[in-house]
């Protein structure tokens, strides 16, 4: 018998999770090591993982030699599997930080120290009392003062950035351009990105004002694509001879991706339309037709992805996806994305379950808007 439950608060909810596991009770207060227990989470999604398996009648996998010689796990048809749940968690930032410009990679002697200074970075209970009294950049939110602390939201007991660099050592995530930084906005995608902020700094008209992470229609590690941040940072593939399923622990969202060289069609979705194919040993998915914004980085309807995904070994994918947004980047960009193999089992992220934060927001800002008459 196995039962598992939690109290929520917030988007991602999780005071303790409980478990009982063969008369065996089992209390877990923190996130110190997340490859023992998962959270930010509520209870297994098992029903999902188990409704997606069945209907994809996930292959059988077998062994086959791979060229180095090592026994390279494949499935029945003779394609490298995939599946399995896989972590995608580092403290490796998207992007070269300025005082590291000249550095792409760290020695060896300089992963430990550096890790250590992002994690402490990183840390949301620093100087609490002092970000009390800082307003953010934002300067307001729904019509009111934004501190630091507030921007924080959870404590550090929340948060699963994690605690190592890619195993690359590379200084940033994005490989190309060289310098490791995202290109420069456009003048349209610089627009997009301001009125925005102006919309999110105002009095809320209505739902549609606010982020979609924040309404939890997609998720901000989920994508497409997949980039680590905050918690939830597990994706669980499925595979048979003509799909591939990507099921992101994130908002439970699942990419259902048909491998038989089908069209994307000219419906657009708000995770765009998927499509793969092989080539060689890297599953190759290209996505597009976006519908309006993305939660991806401001980019726009126009954003067009291809991700690729290729087992190193045992236990880990490369996943690397190059970014072409022409309205909203003046240049493509390239990430690469070590993903490690976990045996743990996928949770539910139930976002909006007993979430009244929407009620609150659109009351506070009717508030506002009548305090100002």
């Amino acid at each position: 018998m196995a039962l598992s439950g939690g109290v929520g608060f917030g988007n991602g909810r999780l005071t303790h999770h409980l478990d009982v596991v063969a008369n065996r009770v089992l209390v877990v207060p923190s996130f110190d090591n997340f490859h023992e227990v998962r959270t930010m989470t509520i209870r297994p999604c098992a029903l999902l993982a188990v409704c997606v398996a069945s209907a994809l009648l996930v292959s059988v996998t077998a062994f086959a030699q791979s060229s180095s010689g090592a026994a390279s796990p494949r499935t029945a048809d003779g394609q490298p599997d995939l599946s399995g749940v896989w972590d995608f968690r580092t403290v490796t930032p998207l992007e070269r930080p300025e005082e590291l410009a000249d550095k792409a990679f760290l020695t060896g002697e300089e992963v430990a120290a550096y890790a250590a200074e992002r994690v402490r970075a990183n840390n949301a209970d620093l100087d609490r009392e002092a970000k009390k009294q800082e307003t953010t950049a934002r300067g307001q939110v729904n019509g009111t003062s934004e501190t630091r602390d507030l921007a924080l939201a959870y404590n550090d007991f929340w948060w699963d950035r994690g605690t190592a660099v890619v195993e690359t050592r590379r200084t940033s995530l994005v490989i190309d351009p060289p310098d490791g930084r995202v290109p420069e906005l456009t003048t349209a995608g610089a627009e997009r990105v301001a009125e925005r902020v102006r919309i999110n700094q105002r009095p809320t008209e209505g739902p549609e004002d606010r982020p979609l992470g924040e309404r939890c229609i997609t998720g901000f590690n989920s994508g497409p694509p997949m980039l680590p941040a905050a918690y939830n940072m597990n994706v669980q593939i499925f595979q048979t001879l003509d799909h591939v399923v990507l099921l992101n622990e994130m908002v439970h969202n699942a990419r259902i991706i048909p491998l038989d060289g089908s069209d994307h069609g000219t419906v657009p979705m708000w995770t765009g339309v998927s499509r793969g194919h092989w080539e060689g040993d890297t599953l190759v998915v290209e996505t597009k037709n976006f519908l309006r914004e993305t939660s991806f980085r401001s980019s726009s309807d126009n954003l067009h992805l291809i991700e690729r995904i290729q087992r190193q070994d045992e236990d880990t994918l490369v996943y690397t996806f190059t970014v072409t947004d022409p309205t909203t980047w003046t240049a493509p960009w390239t990430v690469e994305l070590p993903m490690r193999r976990s045996d743990l089992t996928m949770f539910e992220y139930a976002c909006h379950e007993g979430n009244y934060g929407m009620e609150g927001t659109l009351s506070g800002a009717r508030v506002i808007e009548k305090s100002g008459e």
